[in-house]
């Protein structure tokens, strides 16, 4: 009896010194900035390369893209600030963090990076990561989690390397380096409809690429978007299908393929034109 006894007591030291270090690990996960990854994602990104997000990482993703160019930004520091994203909030907009640390970046108001309100402005925090990178001497050289720290300043330097090949494949998907890479896939129920989605688009394609010439559709119930070169159409093309999600895209069409939010796929339409000048979205309808 008493060698069974001890040998129970044995099983249930290894039992609590298991669990214990199942909890360590985790917190080792969450305190070095890794995410457990996230079953759903809704949304797949392919330009030489694969990544998969949730339509929220996707929304944000494509923003932080679309900031970086319209300040005239070099590529490199969209992959740049994707993977700082990446490591400090997972893509998301985080309204909390270490100490007062908030939104995309982690920024803190205590640090003079804004007010609460600002830093959780998805456009306000990736302009003010973009703003600080360009006075970085020299970041454009140096490595993806260098140039990140170097705005940064983390309990982790090195952290921000681990993203940096999904930052390069969303990079050149969402500035339009590559055809139909962006695609997800849209729930039955649209976060918005009809007028106000479309205006919604409107407003977020002023604000995120600085566009003044959007109009509505001529055939959709949405709007159009004038593309200079294809490499512009692809650009927009992938945000409206970042956005489809909280922004209620039914439909994108350009260059002679046509995503749909019923399909969550890009393919060809029946007597499009390869070479559109402009991109047409279409919203859901009212009802």
């Amino acid at each position: 009896m008493r060698v069974r006894n001890r040998a129970i007591v044995a099983a249930g030291v290894v039992v609590a010194v298991v669990a214990l270090l199942g909890v360590y690990a985790v917190r080792q996960l969450v305190d070095s900035g890794l995410r457990i990854p996230i079953a759903s994602r809704t949304c797949t990104v392919q330009a030489d390369g694969r990544v998969l997000l949730d339509a929220d990482q996707m929304a944000n993703a494509a923003t932080i893209a679309a900031i970086g160019i319209q300040r005239e930004m070099p590529e490199r520091a969209v992959v740049v600030a994707l993977a700082t994203a990446y490591q400090e909030s997972g893509l998301r907009n985080l309204s909390h963090g270490d100490r007062d640390s908030l939104g995309l970046f982690q920024q803190r108001p205590s640090q003079g990076w804004g007010t609460p309100a600002q830093i959780q402005d998805q456009r306000y925090a990736a302009n003010r990561f973009y703003a600080a990178l360009k006075k970085v001497r020299g970041w454009e050289k140096m490595r993806v989690t260098d140039a990140a720290q170097a705005v940064q300043r983390s309990a982790y330097p090195t952290a921000y390397q681990k993203w940096a090949d999904e930052s390069e494949v969303l990079t050149r998907a969402l500035l339009g380096e590559a055809t139909g890479a962006v695609a997800c896939t849209v729930g039955r129920t649209p976060a918005m409809r009809g007028e106000a989605a479309a205006a919604a688009l409107t407003r977020g394609l002023t604000l995120d690429w600085g566009l003044a010439g959007t109009g509505p559709a001529a055939e959709l119930t949405g709007l159009t978007v004038p593309a200079a070169d294809p490499r512009d159409g692809w650009r927009y093309a992938h945000w409206l299908v970042s956005h489809a999600t909280d922004h209620g895209v039914k439909r994108v069409r350009f260059a002679g393929l046509e995503w749909t939010a019923e399909d969550g796929t890009w393919t060809k339409v029946s007597g499009g034109r390869p070479a559109d000048a402009q991109v047409l979205a279409e919203v859901f309808g009212e009802g």
